[in-house]
């Protein structure tokens, strides 16, 4: 029987490899989303332009993105322990380098090579725990990995702030090296060494591959930059990501050993659940992207007050994945749990598209809880059944496409929100000044207003401008809903079983 088979009769103190894969996984979660708030602050001292200051979010996840795929080889031809230690010490090793950037190239340089370390840390700790758990506590063990893919997406903005306005931009990245020392000592003491395979690397279809995931990433992040495409930058790099994919799929077809098997997406359980945490992503990220603009740009909350108001949702995920663990070990259906998760997630943004520019906190908080119940309830069963037709040798390359369409979806889900957002407001604006006029309802006010200046007409067109956004962002919630409920009949395609611990759980052949 293989080392991989037997990982989890042979690691010696369970408990301290979970502790330890949690903080890899929070450290690289919250780096997808802390450094945003810090972006005004670093502009300034590295002085950078609007356009260069943006390339420390996109190099950080081309990077991650054109890497991910590479896990399953990686840990096949080095072993998961060494990958993992070596993720590990390279990701932190980045964030010191990121820490101490002085120009706008090395900041770039360096989040790159923070994106390639970084893009094996979640599929590793995903596999990693599959593994070491038996299969009727998959569940649990997805909860306990699932708080820091989820949690660390939404704390990363309060926290990005606090140490911004406490300290300064630098401790964004600087604050990894803690987490990083303890996880990587953690993983040092706790993971066994496991068997290595030599295998000969596919370089002409990661060529392919990376071709069209990285023109993919360039083409979502920087699209509403550039006008979409009416640019030529967009349109150069729409092209190479369909060739990109395009190749890689003909390559696939006809090579013996293809760099990333997509023959994995064979499996009903596993491509559902890939579609599943592909809408996932588009919702948790893009609600995460639009909710802070709201509520400081249109509401005036300082960032502080903001982070507070957002650090619910992360206690309502916390709730539902301590929950969800403990139902699907007791054999609980995943798709019940899954279908409740994606109703309170659907309850919760219908719930924001009611939201006005007077909401009290008190709604706000409470809508985000009911979100992170709902997000945590599906990411858990989805988690925890992508995996559960595949052979365990596939698991490691299947997390890294599980993680990918993830990253992808977030992207996707980023890049239509923005772009109908500011859309949506430039029309939402011609349509409220078109009413404004000196034979409407509003007459005598509207000339009361205009007859005291061209300050209050500025005035005017501001809070013309704000009520448009604001609507734009109710667009943008709903948008979401339909989304979310389109979603769910996409449970039917899981097959469930009887798991050892009970009733259905898991779906087998």
């Amino acid at each position: 029987m293989s080392a991989a088979v037997n990982t989890h009769r042979e690691v010696a103190n369970r408990g301290l490899l979970v502790v330890s894969v949690m903080l890899a996984t929070l450290m690289q979660a919250l780096d997808t989303t802390i450094a945003n708030v810090a972006l005004p602050n670093m502009q300034g001292t590295l002085s950078a332009t609007q356009d260069q200051i943006s390339w420390v979010l996109t190099s950080y996840i081309v990077a991650a993105a054109i890497a991910t795929p590479a896990t399953g080889w990686l840990a096949s031809v080095m072993g998961r322990r060494r990958l993992l230690l070596i993720a590990i010490a390279g990701f932190t090793f980045a964030s010191v380098l990121c820490g101490m950037a002085t120009s706008i190239g090395a900041m770039v340089a360096f989040r790159l090579l923070q994106g390639l370390f970084g893009a094996a840390l979640v599929p590793l700790s995903q596999s990693t725990l599959l593994d070491v758990y038996p299969r009727e506590k998959h569940g649990a063990a997805m909860a306990l990995w699932g708080m820091g893919v989820m949690v660390g997406p939404i704390l990363g903005p309060p926290l990005g702030g606090w140490l911004t306005d406490s300290y300064s931009w630098h401790w964004v990245f600087l604050i990894n090296v803690p987490i990083g020392a303890l996880a990587l000592l953690g993983v040092a003491a706790s993971l066994p060494t496991d068997e290595t395979r030599a295998s000969r690397f596919d370089w002409r279809g990661f060529a392919f591959l990376a071709i069209g995931i990285g023109a993919l990433q360039l083409f979502l992040d920087r699209g509403e930059q550039q006008d979409w495409f009416g640019s030529v930058e967009i349109q150069v790099e729409a092209a190479l990501a369909f060739l990109g994919f395009y190749l890689y799929a003909v390559h696939w077809k006809f090579s013996a050993r293809p760099f990333l098997d997509l023959g994995l997406f064979a499996d009903r359980n596993f491509l559902a659940s890939n579609l599943f945490i592909f809408v996932l992503g588009v919702v948790l990220f893009a609600t995460m992207a639009l909710l802070p603009p709201f509520l400081q740009g249109l509401m005036n909350y300082p960032v502080v007050t903001t982070g507070l108001l957002l650090a619910p949702r992360g206690v309502g995920t916390l709730i539902a994945m301590m929950l969800v663990g403990r139902l699907l070990a007791r054999g609980a259906d995943a798709r019940v749990l899954a279908g409740i998760g994606m109703l309170l997630t659907a309850y919760s943004l219908w719930t924001m598209t009611r939201f006005n520019l007077d909401v009290p906190q008190s709604t706000i908080v409470a809508t985000g809880v009911v979100q992170g119940l709902g997000l945590g309830l599906v990411f858990v069963p989805i988690s925890t059944i992508a995996y559960s037709t595949l052979p365990m040798a596939a698991r490691t390359e299947a997390a890294g496409i599980f993680s990918l369409m993830r990253n992808i979806g977030s992207s996707v889900g980023i890049s239509i929100v923005m772009t109908l957002l500011s859309r949506n407001t430039q029309l939402n604006h011609a349509e409220i000044a078109a009413r404004l006029t000196p034979y409407g309802d509003n007459a005598a006010q509207l000339a009361a207003t205009l007859g005291h200046g061209a300050a209050n007409l500025a005035a005017l067109n501001g809070e013309v401008t704000r009520q448009a956004s604001a609507i734009a962002f109710l667009d943008d919630f709903w948008l979401m809903m339909v989304m979310t409920l389109v979603s769910i009949p996409l449970l039917l395609l899981l097959k469930p079983v009887r798991s050892a611990a009970g009733p259905a759980v898991v779906a087998d052949h």
